[in-house]
Parts: C-alpha cells; structure tokens; sequence
C-alpha cells in the first residue's frame, strides 16, 4: 500500500512539473494551433441560409486553411450578445468577431476595455462627425462594410426589366439605416431602367427580431403580390424565407439576400444580391494570423467584389441575354464611376 501511495505521488509530481515544460527553443505552440477565434452571430443564428451562415462560411474556410480554433456563440435576447462578446474578449481571444450592425456599441465599448484584443465588427455603424466625415473605429477595431446599394442597384434594374409591372415590390426587416442602403439601390436601380415604375417598400418592424420572423414576411410579400407586383427583393434575414413562400405560392418571384438563396425555392428566387460576408471574415482572420490586422473602416463594393448579384446554371433560363447584358453594362458604369448610387432614401 505504501509503495502504490509512493508511485501516485512520484507520477503526480511528474505530471505537474510537466504542466510548466515547453520545448526547447518554442516561444509559442505551433502557427497551426495558435490562433484562437470568436464570432458571435446575428439575430436568427446559424441556419438563417444568408447573413451569419456567410460568416460561419468564412470561419470555417480559415480552420480548415489556417487551423485557426473558432468558438460560435448564438446569443438569444440583447444581453446575451454583449455577455458573449464580454466572455470572448475576457478569455483572450486573438481575435473576436461580432456579426451585425447590432453589435457595434457593444464592440466599441469591449475595443476601448481590452486594447490587447483584435475585434472586427460586420456592418458595424460608423458615426460621422460634424462635416460628414467618417469617425475612425479604436484602432483594435475593423469594421467591415459593403456597398449594398451597389449590389441593390443591379438586381433592382434586373426586376425592372423583367417584372412585367409598373409596381415591384420590397421587403427589409428592421426599419433602420443599413438596410434603408438596400432599398435606396434597389429603387435607383429600378428606375434607372423604368423612370415610371413605382417601389412598393415595407418592413417587417423596428426590433432585431423584424430579421427572424417568416411569418410577417410572407404577410407583407402575399399583400404586395396581390397589389400587382410580381418581383419582391427582400432584405430580411430569415423572415424573407416567408417571402419565398409567398413567391411560391403566388406563382411569382422573389430576390435573394446576402447569399445565394436559389435553393431555399428553386424557381421562385430570381436571383441574390450577394454580400462577401464570407470573404471579409476569412480576411481578417487571415490578416490575423498573419499578423497584418489593422483597424479601421474596410468597405467592399461591386470594384472589390465585396457586393454582386448571381447569375449561373439555376437561374439563366430566368434571366434572357439582353437582360443580362444591360445588367452588365449597368456593373461595369458603377465601378468606373460613371453611374453613383445613393445610400440613402
């Protein structure tokens, strides 16, 4: 007895001391190992087909190219979103990501408290100053932005052409200024090509839960088909699957957001208006590890094929060449600057 309670404290002592050995030479654990990421999703969580399924995209393309170690958190109510942030950022995370506009007070305020803690914040808000200039995020702070109007523009000229109607329809969740940007495009676009037709716009509500409720978004998209229009672009999060449904029901189509949404209802979704949400994450996860991260305001358009719309197999019996064409013609005006979109309604 006394010599097996000799070897249980010989092993533990052995143990223990190994806790405190590194390699020879080895200042950190391998690159492969080292990089330690946190996302903390939008209202609808993974699974919303669009908006954080992009983001949980991009992280997933790093771990499997980089080895980088993510943590998802799904918060429920507001609270939880900040506690999420707050528990990542406390466990020293390289790098923590907050997906959604929602985010950006709670990312401003965790940047300032942990300056050691790299964060990126998706369509994070960014205030103006007195003369309309943009406020610079704390230098820990990136916020990646797109010019959904641009992207807007182009499937709002697309349903222009082919919407057989002087009336097309659109759909936003929360009543707030980012998705305003995608009707803002999306009405230009329209009557760029139809200066007489007319945009019908309604919104799902003015809380963040206007982004996850399918429901509502069929009631709004069943009214404006019934109004006569026959293409409704929705910016909606998950509540646009309610606008597919009426789309299918209906016998009419919709346009998809963030992501290719075809195969939510194939035959009923014309075409996305696509966001590299994807790509921005996987950049400044990427940036990182490479040790190239910088804050500050990073903003992809239709140059920097940070916004588009899609156009394949699935869809090009929807969309006739000299449609195609135009849309084209319209991309190639925006980035070499001859066409300007406005952001605002």
């Amino acid at each position: 007895m006394r010599k097996l309670l000799a070897l249980v404290v010989v092993l533990l002592a052995v143990h223990v001391a190994l806790l405190f050995v590194r390699p020879s030479g080895a200042a950190a654990p391998p690159s492969d190992s080292a990089l330690d990421v946190g996302i903390v999703f939008d209202v609808g969580g993974r699974g919303d087909k669009s908006f954080n399924d992009g983001a949980y995209a991009g992280a997933m393309r790093a771990t499997r190219d980089f080895g980088a170690h993510v943590r998802f958190i799904e918060p429920g109510e507001g609270s939880d979103r900040e506690a999420g942030l707050r528990l990542l950022a406390a466990e020293g995370m390289d790098l923590v990501i907050g997906v959604g506009f929602i985010f950006t007070d709670d990312l401003t305020l965790l940047a300032r408290e942990y300056p050691h803690v790299r964060f990126a914040g998706v369509d994070l808000a960014v205030a103006e100053d007195a003369a309309g200039n943009p406020i610079q995020p704390p230098s820990n702070l990136a916020a990646l932005k797109f010019r959904e109007e641009e992207g807007s523009f182009l499937v709002g000229a697309l349903a222009a052409l082919l919407g057989n109607s002087n009336r097309l329809g659109f759909v936003g969740g929360m009543d707030v200024p980012l998705i305003h940007k995608f009707e803002a495009g999306y009405r230009a676009g329209v009557r760029h090509v139809c200066p007489g037709c007319q945009v019908v716009a309604q919104y799902a509500g003015v809380t963040p839960e206007a982004f996850s409720n399918p429901g509502r978004g069929k009631e709004l998209a069943l009214s404006q088909y019934q109004s006569g229009v026959n293409i409704i672009f929705h910016a909606s999060g998950s509540t646009g699957l309610g606008v597919f449904e009426a789309a299918r029901q209906t016998g009419r189509l919709a346009i998809g957001v963030d992501a290719d949404q075809y195969a939510e209802m194939p035959g009923s979704v014309l075409t996305s208006m696509v966001k590299g949400v994807d790509a921005a994450v996987y950049d400044a996860i990427k940036a990182t590890l490479d040790g190239t991260f910088t804050g500050g305001i990073r903003v992809f358009g239709l140059a920097e094929s940070g916004v588009g719309y899609v156009y394949d197999a699935n869809n090009d019996r929807l969309i006739p060449p000299a449609a195609r064409a135009r849309v084209e013609q319209l991309r190639d005006s925006i980035i070499a600057g001859h066409i300007r979109v406005p952001s605002r309604r």
